[in-house]
């Protein structure tokens, strides 16, 4: 099978390149990325030294190279976003470009080259806060109205109704897939966890929005890359036009997870910094997997405690990857650094 993988530059995009090439070795990979600035070519360096697996620097929302990229492929992964709530507060364009045109781009490609399986990655930041439909707190059903609360979830909000489009018009076999916050090795430093590993490594302080209550179900970007992987091989009849829930049933709070990197690196819960909230800012993130259980037979299998605990070690044990990293920060992140280096 030859298979297209979009932004498989970026975190979750290169472990799910790595965790397909060590299950099925004989396929062949194609990565389609702009290199943004979440982006990074050091994630895929013993991927890009396989013959089967290579690399297209490219723009999802450019015909041109999606053409270039899809010739030839079976199915596709389609990771490329924008994806970080804060940004999407300050620049909600990029995300309506990215997220919505990017994925109807792609979309007319896998129509065109009748493609076999097209895997949406979306997320639970679709659902808004996790309610029944009657405002009764509990995980998000796949058949929970979507209530998207900031730019980034409304972008991946239409991007979905887009992709479920393009199945029932068009018969494109598109799977949507909903997952909840992911951690690993080589994740970004704007987001959560790697962001507190960092601050507390260096002594900064680690922030933490309002009062640090709100709630999100984390699972092991390993377990996510292995749903995905299931879905891309499960029978047709079973997983083309639906949409699965991916989650590990593992709700912390943002105060939780601050305290356990804390103590995993030896700092003091000193370094704890309460900033004020941000806009729109979802309480609680948790799905209901029963459907991908019952239908594919896929459950988690890396607990948090023991993630965390492998993830802060990939990180103190790559400092090469850290540097390298720092140097490509933009503005963004340059700031959140300064203004918490300032604060300490």
């Amino acid at each position: 099978m030859r298979i297209l993988v979009t932004g498989g530059a970026g975190f979750i995009g290169s472990n799910f390149v790595s965790f397909l090439l060590q299950h099925y070795p004989t396929y062949e990979v194609v990565i389609l990325d702009k290199l943004t600035y979440a982006g990074n070519l050091l994630n895929l360096t013993e991927e890009l030294e396989r013959s089967n697996c290579t690399f297209q620097e490219g723009d999802i929302c450019n015909p041109l190279q999606v053409e270039r990229a899809i010739r030839g492929c079976q199915a596709v992964v389609h990771f490329a976003a924008e994806t970080h709530v804060d940004r999407s507060i300050v620049a909600p364009e990029v995300f309506i470009k990215t997220n919505v045109e990017g994925t109807y781009v792609l979309l007319e490609a896998a129509r065109k080259h009748h493609i076999q399986r097209f895997i949406h990655i979306s997320t639970d930041e679709v659902y808004g806060n996790a309610l029944s439909p009657e405002g009764i707190s509990r995980p998000s059903l796949e058949t929970d109205p979507q209530r998207p609360m900031s730019p980034y979830a409304a972008s991946k909000a239409a991007a979905d109704s887009l992709a479920y489009s393009y199945w029932t018009t068009y018969g494109v076999p598109v799977v949507i897939t909903r997952c909840g916050n992911n951690y690993g090795p080589r994740q970004y430093p704007e987001k959560q966890l790697p962001h507190f590993i960092l601050c507390a490594q260096e002594k900064r302080p680690l922030p933490i929005y309002g009062t640090g209550q709100n709630v999100r179900d984390w699972i092991h970007v390993y377990d996510h890359a292995a749903a995905i992987l299931t879905l891309l091989h499960e029978d047709g009849k079973l997983v083309h036009g639906e949409v699965f829930n991916v989650g590990a049933g593992e709700e912390r709070t943002i105060l939780e997870n601050a305290c356990t990197v804390l103590d995993l690196l030896r700092r003091p819960r000193s370094l704890i910094q309460f900033v004020p909230d941000r806009p729109g800012h979802v309480r609680r993130h948790a799905v209901d997997t029963t459907k991908i259980r019952r239908v594919c037979g896929w459950q988690p299998r890396v607990r948090f405690r023991e993630g965390i605990e492998q993830t802060v070690r990939w990180y103190q044990e790559h400092p090469e990857w850290i540097a390298a990293t720092r140097a490509r920060y933009d503005d963004f992140v340059r700031r959140v650094f300064e203004l918490e280096a300032e604060a300490a």
